[in-house]
């Protein structure tokens, strides 16, 4: 492999962008692949704009995709999800992203990986990061995949063909580590420091999140970015509890750990009942178009709507009878929950099962997506290679 120029590809999945690569071209021990990838997306630049390299200086537009033919019978493509630090020197291989999952099946029907059928194509991934399958029926014409269509995404400013992604069994608990419910409790009394008590219903779907009810924070549920990104102490007041569950969902041993260690999940929403509110770009949500509100933290930032794997888990906890989630909500059994976001509207149908030890297991999960290609060609290293400056 020449490491001075690598094959790749740069695509939308969703609300995000990343980069997708052949899992051929990359090295494939961690610790060659990972300072590789780093330099190719401009990281660490202490400055947070990824300047020298492929990033986008955001959570959402640093991303990096990993494809390689599977070896499951089950599955063609194993997907590699990493979130690529901007000014850290770290990759996070520990989650996956929704968005960029949409991109993965045009990809692997563009790239020869998966023979196109016209109409819909399926194409079955392996999702490496949580160890679960993720099939994705991508609309093709005439064995080219169809990326104009009718589809709006909200955070997305222009309309596209629909992809739809069936998460199944998408509980972490297929990998072995966290179940749907890592407290095995549909609801919990967090003790925070300075806070006191909060109730909090915290799931593993899609994403470890936790889920307190705006009112319980002096939050509604229709903030705005502004809102939050100048309110120091709401943040850290958030902070404090997202830490507090991490140690109650065995993520961490305690909250100093959480800083510390800079560990990431769980995520942190806030929900309300249905209510009217305008998105970002100005644009009014009525009550009746939507069945819950809900705000997300990431970062330390609100996030401009809702990852796709936070959509997952609060459409699961909008299932669960008690849940936090569940009393706001107005969900009905067997449709999609319509969560009503920074950026407009998300569906998300789970369907839920329970088992006879009384544990609360998804069995699938359903969300639409809409995804295209950027571009494609050579990423080069700088002449000084991984580590030095030219």
């Amino acid at each position: 492999m020449n490491q001075r120029r690598i094959p790749a590809v740069f695509m939308r999945g969703g609300t995000g962008k990343g980069v997708f690569f052949h899992g051929r071209d990359l090295p494939h021990q961690p610790a060659e692949r990972d300072p590789l990838l780093l330099r190719l997306f401009g990281s660490p630049d202490r400055f947070g704009l990824q300047r020298d390299g492929l990033g986008g200086a955001s959570d959402d537009t640093s991303k990096v995709a990993i494809i390689t033919p599977s070896r499951r019978d089950d599955c063609d493509v194993d997907f590699l999800y990493g979130a690529v630090g901007i000014d850290q020197p770290v990759i996070d291989w520990t989650g996956n992203c929704t968005n960029l999952t949409a991109a993965v099946g045009p990809f692997a029907i563009q790239e020869g990986l998966v023979p196109p059928v016209d109409g819909v194509t399926r194409v079955r991934i392996w999702q490496a990061n949580l160890g679960c399958r993720i099939d994705a029926f991508v609309p093709v014409r005439d064995a080219e995949v169809l990326e104009a269509g009718a589809f709006t995404e909200d955070g997305v400013p222009f309309t596209s063909a629909e992809i739809r992604l069936e998460f199944l069994a998408p509980s972490a608990q297929s990998r072995g580590e966290l179940p749907l419910l890592p407290s095995g409790a549909v609801k919990d009394s967090l003790q925070v420091p300075k806070l006191g008590e909060i109730t909090a219903t915290m799931v593993c779907a899609g994403d470890p999140t936790v889920f307190v009810r705006a009112a319980s924070i002096g939050m509604s549920g229709r903030e705005a970015a502004a809102d939050i990104e100048r309110d120091r102490k709401l943040l850290d007041k958030l902070e404090a509890i997202r830490a507090a569950a991490a140690v109650r969902m065995g993520l961490a041993a305690t909250p100093e750990e959480v800083a510390r260690m800079k560990i990431s999940s769980p995520k942190i929403a806030w929900v309300g009942r249905p209510a009217v509110y305008r998105t970002e770009a100005g644009e009014e949500v009525t009550a009746d178009r939507i069945d819950v509100l809900a705000r997300l933290v990431s970062g330390g930032r609100l996030h401009h709507g809702l990852t796709g794997a936070t959509a997952i888990s609060l459409a699961a906890a909008a299932a669960l009878p008690g849940s936090v989630v569940n009393e706001v909500a107005r969900t009905l059994p067997g449709l999609p929950t319509r969560i009503g976001h920074q950026s407009g509207v998300l569906a998300v149908g789970a369907e839920l099962s329970r088992h006879e030890d009384g544990s609360w297991h998804v069995d699938r999960a359903i969300i639409s997506r809409s995804a295209r290609r950027l571009m494609s060609g050579w990423v080069y290293l700088p002449p000084a290679g991984i580590s030095g400056r030219a």
